[in-house]
């Protein structure tokens, strides 16, 4: 007989199991105009409907204002014109009139009233998308590639994106009863109270999950980054398969050393045909090995790391039925976006245009959302595609209509040339963080652009003027904009102070790792002006500043470096 006490489960494994459907009392919360937020078990069910509750934390000190953050899910990144359009009254009706775009090709709305998040929520599945398991511990949106200018072989990575995202798509009947018809199930009827999902079962997943396709030498997905990652080989413009990746996963925790970023692990290669038994392999993997003791411990990266990646991939053969074979050659060298103007593989041109974090928005001599706006009205045949890096691409653009559309931009102050901006904002990105994401230690969204303008002032200082950094800024540690693999990543640990990272690198196939442990907001640049300095000085021809730091700075004893 074990002595060893039982598992304690957490409560989110328990809510999880007593519903089922994830409906929660959902549906009459929505209908109580008395109630202004949800209970702290619905805020969790809320999540795999992709919405989470918040409150303006900039308010907190005249009391709590509660609020929403909507989150779509859109598989690739790819949305139509009416479907942007669609976006854009939304947010203007329901939220903050702002949309933002994130690190995994979605469309946030912010600032959500809890009156206005039905119609939200509804609005976005009349225009054919959704927002089920856009967040929650389910697989979330797919990415891949939305540049056309590589292969043609993209249009079938994205078909195959698609038909991934629809596999591994959880099948509650919640989902519609709440925000399409709005009735609240009754979770005493069988069959709700014995609902389990065909794939996920009744605790779904111990933590979030997520999914990427990439293809080489464009590694602007940060596929290494996924729980389980596709890394398309294209042999004579065809798809031969895929490479397999498994147990990347940013997350991690401010003095948990159980818990750090971590890169996949290459582990094969598949078929096409292997490919929607390879992906539920990976994520049935995750759903019955997890740990749901521990929820800072929980991700499919501390599976793959604890137990090895020969018995990853032997539990995967034997879960899909079939035998990866060796993983075959590609090579990455970019994580970053082609701005402006450039000719797809199929003769059509698109026009890739920077985003400052994301946020799309109107300010003066700027008015990107209405031109966006006017863009999706006039050009209906364009396809808004949304980057990794946080950027929007019109695609599908015919010769004929490239003046009229860079006249239009132009009119709202929209550039569309190579350089939109310099060099270091358009390589950097930021997770929203204050004053609306409730895990948030410092800012981020807010503090990065200014930020950057310092570093740039600094570099021109110190020779290093039009010299490309990647630089990626998060409130918390949770990694949401993948601050890990920047060459100079900046994590929140306290208001106005932040843990420094470097040492990543430009194709995203290495990590960063911690080189001060916290600076404030204003001793930034005197921290890295001898950095700086010196790869100024010391770097070889063309070293990028990541691949110098893991060279030298960090191999330096006195740099006191860890992961």
């Amino acid at each position: 007989m074990s002595n060893e006490a039982p598992v304690q489960l957490t409560h989110n494994e328990d809510i999880k199991a007593a519903i089922p459907t994830l409906a929660g009392t959902i549906a009459a919360t929505l209908a109580d105009a008395g109630a202004d937020h949800f209970s702290h078990d619905d805020y969790e069910f809320l999540k795999f409907h992709g919405c989470y509750q918040q409150d303006d934390r900039d308010l907190r000190k005249t009391g709590k204002k509660y609020i929403m953050m909507v989150r779509s899910r859109i598989p690739g990144g790819v949305m139509t014109a009416n479907q942007w359009r669609v976006f854009d009254d939304l947010s203007a009706r329901h939220g903050n009139n702002t949309l933002r775009i994130t690190t995994r090709q979605t469309i946030q709305f912010h600032c959500v009233p809890k009156g206005n998040l039905r119609a939200l929520v509804q609005g976005i599945n009349e225009s054919l998308l959704a927002t089920l398991a856009a967040c929650g511990d389910v697989n979330r949106n797919v990415t891949a590639p939305p540049t056309p200018a590589y292969t043609r072989a993209r249009e079938r990575v994205y078909a195959d994106c698609k038909k991934v995202a629809l596999a591994l798509a959880p099948k509650t009947r919640a989902y519609h009863a709440i925000w399409i018809d709005g009735v609240q199930l009754n979770l005493e009827e069988p069959e709700n109270k014995n609902f389990a999902d065909p794939l996920y079962g009744q605790r779904y997943l111990p933590r979030k999950f997520k999914t990427a396709f990439a293809i080489p030498p464009v590694n602007d997905m940060d596929v290494f980054t996924n729980d389980q990652g596709y890394i398309a080989i294209v042999e004579n413009e065809e798809l031969a398969g895929y490479n397999l990746a498994v147990g990347g996963g940013m997350g991690r925790s401010h003095g948990n050393t159980q818990t750090y970023p971590r890169l996949a692990d290459v582990i094969g290669f598949l078929t096409p045909d292997q490919l929607l038994d390879v992906a539920k392999a990976v994520l049935t993997i995750h759903r019955d090995f997890g740990d749901r003791a521990d929820r800072k411990h929980a991700r499919l990266k501390y599976v793959v790391q604890e137990r090895g990646v020969d018995w990853t991939r032997a539990e995967i053969e034997k879960r899909a039925g079939l035998e990866l074979e060796p993983a075959r050659p590609f090579r990455f060298t970019t994580t970053g976006d082609l701005y402006g103007w450039r000719q797809a593989v199929d003769g059509k041109w698109f026009l890739t245009l920077f985003v400052e974090t994301g946020r799309v928005k109107d300010v003066e001599g700027h008015r990107l959302k209405t031109a966006l706006r006017q863009v999706a009205e006039k050009f209906t045949d364009i396809e808004f595609r949304l980057s990794p890096n946080q950027n929007v691409i019109l695609a599908n653009v015919l010769e004929e209509d490239r003046d009229a559309l860079n006249e239009l931009l132009a009119e709202h102050g929209v550039k569309t040339g190579l350089r939109q901006t310099t060099v270091l904002h358009a390589a950097a990105m930021a997770c929203p963080a204050l004053p609306t994401c409730g895990l948030a230690l410092a800012e981020s969204e807010r503090m990065l652009p200014g930020l950057v303008d310092r570093l740039e002032k600094l570099c021109e200082a110190v020779g290093l003027a039009g010299e490309e950094i990647i630089i990626r800024s998060t409130g918390c540690p949770n990694g949401c904009a993948r601050p890990y693999t920047a060459e100079l990543g900046f994590v929140g640990k306290a208001p106005g102070r932040y843990q420094i990272w470097l040492g990543g690198n430009l194709a995203g196939t290495r990590l960063a790792r911690v080189w001060k442990e916290m600076v404030k907001d204003a001793d930034i640049e005197t921290e890295l002006r001898p950095v700086l300095t010196r790869y100024a000085n010391e770097r070889f021809n063309r070293e990028s500043f990541g691949d110098w730091c893991e060279r030298v700075l960090l191999r330096e004893p006195e740099t006191g470096f860890s992961i």
